[in-house]
């Protein structure tokens, strides 16, 4: 068996467990820069607010990347939806697909909101999924429609605002993210932060209040396990 990549610190002044859990700070919470740095200051730990931009810059996909490859198959469901973002100025869209439980699939940013913008992300999903979903939910807007009869023909598709609340509340990690972050700086800036964001977010997708307390725990007691492993210090341990 080929034994699993860990990412490389080599050159880095600070040990896996530092930078890993400011990456992690920076990431699973919406903390600024300088958040995180002083948090960092609080327990002995003195770092500059660039040096965490850096380490979250390097390590934030990789993690992202290694935790999509064990988290368990997405669902067969689902739902589709784009929200405006401001950036520089100009309107962007986000388009974001999440399956049934909430899971972020994927997102991309562009900057049109029709139908060739929704074969980009659809055609991006199947590539990443390596399958179609069994059935499609969007609101009402036709770009979808006209994409999937040309890219995912044989699925069912659904059209209904209200169905669609699973992909809608996922954008509101992103809005806090926005405000804390001050806007979005570029295109490229938001993609690559909000592609290593939902990824790293995936794996601490529990829901507290749908299951016991014990349950609960050992989920996040799981969680924190696979966060070790893909950030290395398990086997450093």
């Amino acid at each position: 068996m080929t034994s699993p990549a860990y990412p490389s610190y080599a050159g880095f002044r600070f040990p896996a467990e530092v930078i890993s859990h400011a990456v992690w700070l920076y990431f699973r919470f919406p903390l600024s820069l300088r958040m995180v740095d002083e948090l960092l200051a609080a327990r002995g730990i003195f770092v500059s607010h660039e040096t965490v931009r850096q380490w979250a810059r390097k390590f934030g996909q990789v993690f992202a990347n290694q935790i999509r490859r064990r988290l368990p198959r997405a669902g067969d469901k689902w739902h589709m939806d784009e929200v405006v973002i401001t950036i520089s100025g100009v309107r962007r869209w986000l388009w974001r697909a999440v399956d049934q439980t909430g899971r972020v699939l994927d997102i991309l940013v562009q900057s049109r909101r029709d139908t060739r913008a929704a074969k980009r992300l659809m055609r991006k999903l199947l590539k990443r999924q390596c399958r179609a979903p069994r059935v499609m939910i969007t609101d009402k807007l036709a770009s979808y429609g006209a994409a999937r009869r040309e890219v995912m023909p044989s699925v069912e598709h659904r059209r209904h605002k209200g169905l669609n609340n699973r992909a809608e509340n996922s954008h509101q990690p992103t809005r806090r993210r926005e405000r804390q972050m001050k806007r979005f700086k570029s295109p490229g800036q938001a993609q690559r932060f909000l592609s290593a964001h939902d990824g790293i977010n995936n794996l601490f997708l529990l829901r507290r209040h749908q299951v016991p307390a014990t349950q609960y725990r050992a989920a996040r007691s799981q969680a924190f396990q696979v966060w070790d492993d893909v950030t290395g210090i398990a086997a450093a341990a």
